[in-house]
């Protein structure tokens, strides 16, 4: 079918929304909850180990992220993380604010508040946590939000710390920053009631626009994250954690689907070919001879540091390697990321792709001749140490394996173009444990009443009061609704005599404009925000510069827009300045006007304005042009 049926394949889809709250100090110690743009002043390297749960159950996405022998250097600056960050000190209390946060939050959402916050222990052993798990409470249950006349059902909302912002990583040493570890966040998770990619894009909108109708939450790249739960009924549940940008969400889940249909159309034709699991056996064979004088660059730089050449046959996968699963991802890619992630090689060679890369049609030969291949197998090569090879290939084949039972269930990472990548296993139920340090909150009634004595209005009521206030269209109030800016334009608003129009312009389209150019929006600070507005009110220079200023500050953060003017030389021309300039023009044309007459002002004005665009208001240049035309013609 040319468009898929989404209800027919069974799609059904949860979110979970992550959105930092704007609260003066970290979750569990008095740390400022904002990133430090300096150099960290000490580190700190270690590993973390996974530890067995009170049933002596070990998490196998723990188990999995152990096996990879990383090491995790922590960068630490004395301004945004304590002791409590590099787990040397007890955490404090739970932070009160950030649970009102969280309770403003569920009960925009109708959900109801639980009696008491108990704080729980989520293990988590990438390296992301110094404790080796986060912090999280749920804070209430149930709930739901009306999403284009249907009730989408909110399972819970929680609070939790956000993790440590990675930095960097070389070979098996990843490294860390902890001024983002302990920032609130807020957790809203909806049941999986989502049919389709456009559905699951505008209930993130939704939910999104509460969070930021609270004016409790922070803005800006990084600091919303969404994780989705995407299942089809012949395929499998897998997570998808990261997507960062709102209008991504429905991109990959169009891309998961297609690539559990298509994983689901391999294991059928495994099947049609008569494969079963006792077919794909772990026969590891050393062919570093085969390769020996191989112009592969990869093998000849393994082969040099000692390395061996390893070759696995996956008997009647001929061709099924190299099917497209999503966008320039093939289930042979599937293979390597497996490979990459378990056996730590740069990734794998199979003959689906051969001979390219260096390796020739005479060594694919040999290979398979060495292996005892028919036309119908694959092989797969892997060239490192042995140990990483070894456990590269045990890899390929148990995902190989899996291809024989369908989608597997497992957590993958968002990539920044909708696709996605292998993350690691499916996280159990051994994952979640009481946290022994902090004792329980405690939510009285009257605290809840005092809560709902000071919600905000919500999203529809807050445009049509923008609407009234500001005589500002639908379209723009909505846009504003939608951003981070409403509270900054309500500031310029408040401070200068420019247009609301104007302001809502900048602040949405021309900003949102910006970022699909690459720039780096988030950069911007409130108060660059509100200073350009107030120059540009004081005629320092027009309103034409201001989205190249803001493009200039985004790629220097540090300034202000009065440097960002001069160094632009935007700086608004006067009056004298602007008449002079306009004369010489003027002189410089009158040929020109006098063949073309009136005509001549269009041409006049494109002119002037191609040399003081920025630095001049164009009715202004207008205004000016006329009455020198007009001496001139007396």
């Amino acid at each position: 079918m040319s468009k898929t049926d989404y209800r027919e394949i069974g799609l059904k889809v949860g979110l979970e929304i992550h959105q930092q709250l704007d609260t003066r100090t970290k979750m569990f110690c008095n740390c400022p909850t904002r990133l430090f743009l300096g150099e960290p002043t000490k580190t700190v390297l270690r590993r973390l180990r996974p530890t067995q749960s009170e049933l002596g159950q070990i998490d196998p996405a723990a188990l999995f992220e152990f096996q990879r022998g990383r090491m995790v250097l922590y960068e630490i600056d004395n301004e945004t993380s304590c002791l409590v960050e590099i787990d040397e000190e007890p955490p404090h209390d739970l932070n009160r604010e950030a649970v009102e946060a969280a309770l403003s939050v569920a009960l925009l959402l109708k959900s109801t508040a639980v009696d008491e916050v108990q704080v729980m222990r989520k293990i988590v052993i990438d390296g992301s946590n110094t404790t080796g798990f986060q912090r999280t409470c749920i804070v209430a249950l149930g709930g739901s939000i009306e999403v284009d006349a249907t009730a989408i059902s909110i399972n819970q909302i929680c609070l939790e710390e956000d993790a440590a912002r990675k930095t960097g990583e070389k070979g098996l040493v990843v490294r860390y920053r902890l001024d983002r570890l302990g920032i609130p966040l807020v957790e809203v998770t909806t049941a999986p009631v989502i049919f389709s990619p456009d559905q699951a894009q505008e209930v993130a909108l939704a939910i999104g626009r509460i969070l930021r109708a609270t004016r409790r939450v922070k803005r800006g790249l990084g600091t919303i994250r969404q994780d989705l739960n995407i299942s089809l009924k012949e395929g499998a549940l897998t997570e998808i954690k990261g997507v960062q940008k709102l209008e991504l969400i429905s991109t990959v889940v169009e891309n998961e689907v297609t690539r559990q249909l298509s994983l689901v159309q391999i294991k059928k034709e495994l099947r049609s070919r008569g494969i079963v699991e006792d077919d794909l056996k772990k026969e590891f064979n050393d062919v570093t001879d085969v390769f020996k004088a191989s112009s592969s660059r990869v093998i000849a730089d393994a082969l040099k540091k000692g390395g061996v050449v390893l070759a696995v046959r996956l008997p009647k996968f001929s061709g099924l390697l190299k099917t497209e699963l999503e966008s320039n991802i093939r289930f042979g890619t599937e293979l390597s990321d497996r490979a990459r992630f378990w056996g730590g090689v740069g990734g794998i060679f199979h003959t689906d792709e051969l001979p390219a890369y260096g390796i020739s049609e005479k060594e694919v030969v040999e290979l398979k001749r060495r292996l005892g291949c028919s036309e119908d197998d694959a092989v797969v090569i892997v060239a490192d140490e042995y140990r990483n090879c070894r456990d590269a290939l045990e890899a390929v084949v148990e995902r190989s394996k899996e291809a024989l039972r369908g989608v597997p269930e497992e957590t993958r990472a968002a990539n920044d173009d909708g696709t996605t990548k292998y993350m690691r296993p499916r996280p159990g139920a051994a994952r979640m444990y009481p946290e022994t340090d902090i004792p329980p909150v405690t939510v009285k009634s009257n605290w809840i009443e005092e809560v709902k004595s000071k919600l905000p209005p919500m999203p529809d009521v807050l445009t049509k009061r923008l609407m009234d206030e500001y005589k500002v269209n639908k379209k723009l109030a909505d846009q504003l609704v939608n951003s981070d800016y409403l509270e900054t334009f309500r500031t310029i608003m408040k401070n200068t005599a420019l247009a609301a129009s104007f302001v809502a312009t900048i602040l949405t389209e021309s900003i949102k404009s910006l970022e699909r150019e690459g720039v780096s929006v988030e950069n911007l600070s409130d108060r660059q925000l509100v200073e350009i507005f107030h120059l540009v009110s004081q005629g320092a220079t027009a309103k034409e510069s201001v989205q190249e200023v803001l493009a200039w500050l985004s790629k220097n953060p540090q300034s202000n827009p009065d440097e960002a003017i001069a160094k632009l030389g935007l700086k608004m021309l006067s009056r004298k300045e602007l008449e002079l300039l306009i004369q010489r023009k003027i002189q410089g044309n009158l040929p020109s006007i006098e063949e073309k007459g009136e005509r001549a002002e269009a041409r006049l004005m494109g002119l002037v304005l191609g040399e003081v665009r920025g630095k001049a208001d164009p009715k202004l240049v207008a205004e000016i042009l006329r009455a020198k035309l007009a001496e001139a013609a007396t």
